[in-house]
């Protein structure tokens, strides 16, 4: 199973986004969490296959219709936590 993290920077706070990410990662199968940072940006740390984390990177360049995306930065995510489910943060 990979880890991965992503920053998604645009206008992607106050427009669903966290909750479409939810819903989406939930239907890829990844877990993780999706929370809102205090730059403006959304962070989400996603565990799954090789597929499914490309999966979820393509749909986080897009989001959700009320967002603009204009940038997705992708990095491998080091630690020894698992994940039982997908959730959002506040």
């Amino acid at each position: 199973m990979l880890k991965k993290q992503f920053f998604v920077y645009g206008i992607v706070q106050g427009v669903g986004f966290r909750y479409f990410t939810w819903r989406e990662a939930v239907k890829i199968g990844v877990k993780g969490y999706v929370c809102n940072r205090q730059d403006g940006s959304v962070e989400v740390v996603a565990f799954g296959s090789e597929q499914q984390l490309k999966q979820l990177y393509h749909w986080l360049k897009q989001g959700p219709k009320t967002a603009r995306v204009e940038y997705v930065s992708e990095q491998d995510y080091i630690t020894d936590s698992e994940f039982q489910d997908f959730s959002l943060r506040y």
